[in-house]
């Protein structure tokens, strides 16, 4: 029986692919995948931005850094990617679907069909898309870790955030059912984040969040890089046995009532 032992560069000789890559959560993934010695594909539809962090990573940990362009909302945009990534990289071992987007809408009979398909589009057919095209090809290179990064919009759903909660369901459902089809090479798991303080929260009311917060077992709202565990160990070879796994980091939120 083999025994994993701990390595402070779990994911060399890897390369990870993570979308909405450039910013909030998202950068901090690369940042860990990178100080765990995997090459990183950084994604986001602003390409500047991916260059720059792909510059600072690559001073920073020496390990190899590109940006690429892509908008999640389009179908044919996916399979355009993961060639390009392929090519740079000549693998992707680990994928992130991390890009999302939840519009504020001011009420449910308010939400215009536009709004609506725009975070279907985003949240769940680009991340369909994305994995329909690189499972096949991580399953015939000997396998693959796929993540996606989901919400726990989806198990405490607001008024203010439903058709984002539904395209999370969504992909919590494609997560499951791409497990089964995909395994056992490719390990598919996906991470339920709760309020992190990302620049997304920089535009909540503080008092409210302080509040709310207060009020969850860890007592705070999470730290960006509180992320980093979980995604690390998901993606990880610590992780052979998980997969088709919802996983809730949230600071405790999912444990509580409503």
């Amino acid at each position: 029986m083999s025994e994993h032992t701990l390595d402070s560069t779990p994911l060399a000789g890897k390369v990870a692919l993570v979308t909405g890559g450039s910013r909030g959560l998202g950068r901090q993934m690369v940042r860990a995948f990178a100080r765990a010695g995997a090459d990183v594909a950084i994604v986001s539809r602003k390409l500047d931005a991916c260059e720059a962090l792909a510059k600072e990573i690559e001073a920073d940990t020496g390990r190899r850094a590109v940006g690429f362009s892509c908008h999640m909302g389009e179908w044919d945009a996916q399979e355009r990617l993961a060639d390009l990534v392929q090519a740079e990289f000549g693998r992707i071992d680990i994928l992130v679907n991390n890009a999302g987007i939840a519009p504020v809408y001011p009420s449910l009979s308010e939400v215009s069909e536009a709004l609506y398909d725009k975070v279907f589009d985003v949240n769940t057919k680009g991340a369909f898309r994305l994995m329909a095209v690189i499972a096949p090809r991580m399953a015939a290179a000997g396998g693959g870790s796929i993540v996606n990064i989901s919400s726990i919009a989806t198990k405490r759903p607001m008024p203010s955030e439903l058709p984002y909660a539904a395209a999370k369901s969504a992909l919590e459902i494609m997560t499951m059912g791409f497990a089964q089809e995909y395994g056992p090479s490719v390990r598919v798991n996906a991470i339920l984040p709760g309020a992190f303080d990302t620049d997304i929260a920089a535009g909540w009311d503080p008092d409210v969040v302080a509040k709310e917060m207060s009020h969850l077992p860890a007592g705070r709202i999470g730290r960006p890089d509180e992320i980093v565990g979980a995604v690390l160990y998901l993606a990880g070879p610590s992780a052979n046995y998980t997969t088709g796994v919802l996983l809730p980091v949230d600071g405790g939120r999912t444990a509580m009532g409503r």
